[in-house]
């Protein structure tokens, strides 16, 4: 059931390829890097302060990811998904939202399952061709390079929030 910016509520993020680069880096013994584009982290948090919810569904598990989460204080994580589109359903469920009021952010083809039960499938600028094509909204910005904080500016704003969301700042 298609949706418009206007009616989201949840807001789901992929993890690698979304919140990250897609790199993954190994270090000594057990190690994973990741790395995270602050700007995005901003947006997380100015989404929350305007009733945005934000969760992350990833198909990795990762001890930076769950750092990462609980530093943006984001309530619903679920890592080690076989099965996004399942677990995209769980996460609005236990958010408290309809799947047409939930946006999802994906950038291969593992993620479109749950892009296509989502109201407002969105898809990072460097994501394959299917996705992109997929997408109600396609962001110019790479994953992990701040495309994660367009999508939201672009929502809240849609949605007359973006002023609210920053105004400590701009005031």
């Amino acid at each position: 059931m298609p949706s418009g910016p206007t009616d989201i509520r949840l807001l789901v993020l992929d993890v690698d390829g979304v919140l990250t680069d897609g790199g993954l880096y190994y270090g000594p013994g057990d190690v994973e890097l990741k790395r995270f584009d602050i700007k995005d982290g901003f947006a997380i948090r100015a989404a929350a302060r305007v009733g945005l919810r934000v969760a992350v569904l990833t198909a990795r598990t990762s001890e930076a990811v769950a750092r990462r989460c609980a530093e943006l204080e984001i309530e619903h994580v679920i890592q080690g998904s076989p099965d996004k589109a399942r677990d995209v359903r769980r996460i609005a469920n236990a958010a408290g939202f309809d799947l047409a009021q939930t946006a999802f952010i994906g950038d291969d083809l593992v993620d479109l399952p749950a892009m296509r039960l989502v109201g407002y499938p969105i898809a990072v600028g460097d994501a394959a061709p299917e996705v992109r094509d997929f997408a109600a909204f396609v962001t110019a910005k790479p994953g992990g390079r701040g495309a994660v904080r367009e999508a939201i500016e672009a929502l809240l704003h849609a949605q007359g929030k973006w002023d609210k969301a920053v105004g400590q700042y701009l005031s």
